[in-house]
């Protein structure tokens, strides 16, 4: 073989090995494109909103007053079944004899987004009691206010309570006189409102009315 064949030769290798490279180098990136769209789709796949079924009497609204007297105190709460983001059954139940909290947000608002994140911490450092549930209502989802998908928001900030999402009209909210957000209902073991504020609240706040529902006594 002559000088010129053998360079030829080894020029033509060369061509195909860089080719070969080029392939490869589209097949990693067409991979990583779909595992990407595939994380994206499971987010846009999280039910945001979902149907909710309530039954019993709604409850009365929060009075505006500072210092009135709570009307749903001593009500029985509304029976709500609905899902998770997941699809899997979430419920709100006054007869399953546990006292529990619950905490209605919106993914848009502005005083959630401060309120959730120090909830979620401060139950990392101090745990709730075992015989006290809390639940998340995800409500009034509105994609174009941003803070979108409530789903992803919940996860980043590391919240681990069971989380329900509302319907489309907001109706496990609605049953609940829902005032405003963030929205928490102190419930006892028999299903019966404890106590009830909205907005911003210490996590001293938030332990006492995680005690009201134990105990059944509103606080002090």
């Amino acid at each position: 073989m002559t000088t010129a064949s053998k360079a030829n030769g080894r020029g033509s290798v060369i061509w195909i090995a860089g080719l070969v490279l080029v392939v490869i180098a589209g097949i990693i990136a067409v991979a990583a494109a779909r595992s990407s769209n595939q994380e994206g789709n499971a987010e846009v796949d999280a039910k945001q909103t979902a149907p909710v079924k309530v039954s019993g009497e709604t409850l009365p609204d929060l009075p505006d007053a500072p210092g009135a007297a709570d009307p749903a105190v001593g009500a029985t709460i509304p029976t709500v079944t609905g899902q998770g983001f997941d699809g899997q059954a979430v419920s709100i139940d006054p007869t399953d004899g546990k006292p529990k909290l619950i905490v209605f947000a919106a993914h848009w608002c502005p005083h959630c987004q401060r309120e959730l994140p120090i909830i979620a911490d401060h139950l990392v450092r101090s745990p709730l009691p075992d015989d006290v549930e809390l639940v998340a209502v995800s409500t009034s989802v509105a994609e174009e206010r941003g803070n979108y998908p409530p789903s992803s928001w919940l996860q980043e900030i590391n919240w681990k309570a069971p989380v329900m999402v509302d319907s489309d009209a907001s109706e496990a909210a609605r049953a609940f006189a829902l005032p405003g957000f963030p929205y928490f209902v102190a419930v006892d073991a028999d299903g019966k409102v404890v106590a009830r504020t909205s907005g911003e609240i210490p996590t001293e706040e938030f332990d006492a009315l995680v005690q009201a529902a134990r105990s059944g006594t509103p606080p002090a």
